[in-house]
C-alpha cells in the first residue's frame, strides 16, 4: 500500500442490497454511479448513526423508497481504496439485505440511471468483485429467508 500519496483515511459506508418481488420473480435495484459503476444504494455513515440507520437513510435518499424492511441476520463488507484530493481513502462498505414493498424507485442527483435486475442480470451487471460476491451470498441469505416466511 505504499504507492498511495497523502494520508490513508479510514472511511465507512452503509448500504442495502435491495429487492422486490414482482409476479413471483425477484429484482435486485442497481444504480449507475456517475463514474459508471453499477453499484447498490449506499453512502458514508453520518454522525453517531449505527450502521444500518445509515444503510435505510440511503436507501430513501438514493431510491426514493420508503416502504422497505431490512432483513435480520445478514451483514457483510467489501472495501476498497481511492484517491481523492491528494488522500487515499481506505473505504469500507457494510451491506445489508432489504425487502421492498414499492415497485418503483426514483434517480437520485447522485447516479445517472437505475435499473430493477434479476439475479442473473444484476450478477452480470456489477462491476466491482465485492458487491458481486456479496450479492451471491445475499440472494442464497434471501432464497432461506423467505423459504422460512412461507413456513
Amino acid at each position: 500500500m505504499t504507492d498511495y500519496p497523502g494520508v490513508m483515511i479510514e472511511a465507512t459506508s452503509a448500504g442495502a442490497i435491495l429487492f422486490r418481488d414482482t409476479r413471483g420473480r425477484r429484482e435486485y435495484l442497481l444504480l449507475k454511479s456517475r463514474p459508471g459503476d453499477w453499484e447498490f444504494p449506499k453512502g458514508g455513515v453520518e454522525g453517531e448513526e449505527e450502521l444500518q440507520q445509515t444503510a435505510i437513510r440511503e436507501v430513501k435518499e438514493e431510491a426514493g423508497i420508503e416502504d422497505f424492511r431490512l432483513l435480520d441476520g445478514f451483514r457483510e463488507d467489501y472495501d476498497y481504496v481511492f484517491e481523492a484530493n491528494g488522500n487515499t481513502i481506505h473505504k469500507t462498505v457494510h451491506l445489508f439485505v432489504a425487502k421492498s414493498y414499492e415497485a418503483s424507485a426514483e434517480l437520485s442527483s447522485e447516479h445517472r440511471d437505475l435499473q430493477w435486475r434479476d439475479y442473473e442480470q444484476a450478477i452480470n451487471t456489477i462491476t466491482q468483485d465485492g458487491p458481486r460476491e456479496i450479492l451471491e451470498d445475499a440472494h442464497e441469505f434471501i432464497d432461506e429467508a423467505l423459504e422460512d416466511d412461507e413456513e
